[in-house]
């Protein structure tokens, strides 16, 4: 099984209202959605803790999906850029962030890529995170 994991975060101001969404899917099959309100965070950190929150939610699933391989998706360049360690991350909190998730991806015994795609290939997470924004705000 090839597993897909698309992730977004965003804030309503910058700091704001901010939330995550992630969608996990198999060969194209969803397998689960995720989306949570994360209080005042800029847009970056959202993002961040959006990839974040994808990675600890694999780990607990892994010995049920035993994946062949991972490919992450997100929309956000910087992320993926810093991430993928291309791009220096100059932001103390944004550096602890993928201190963080670079120890947890380490411990993964699958191989995996992070990239890049257009906002419109990442509308399911981006629709989560209006959800949990909306739901959160009203």
């Amino acid at each position: 099984m090839n597993l897909v994991i698309h992730t977004d975060g965003g804030a309503r101001g910058n700091p704001g209202p901010a939330g995550i969404g992630v969608v996990f899917l198999a060969d194209e099959v969803l397998l689960l959605e995720d989306k949570a309100f994360i209080g005042q965070k800029t847009n970056n950190e959202a993002e961040y803790m959006a990839f974040q929150s994808s990675v600890l939610t694999l780990k607990k699933n892994l010995h049920i999906w035993k994946p062949k391989k991972i490919e992450w998706k997100l929309d956000s360049l910087l992320v993926v850029e810093q991430l993928n360690r291309k791009w220096k991350i100059k932001e103390p909190r944004l550096s602890d962030f993928a201190q963080r998730i670079w120890q947890e991806l380490a411990t993964l015994d699958v191989s995996y890529t992070i990239s890049h795609v257009p906002r419109a290939q990442n509308a399911a997470p981006d629709a989560l995170v209006n959800q949990a924004l909306d739901a959160q705000l009203s």
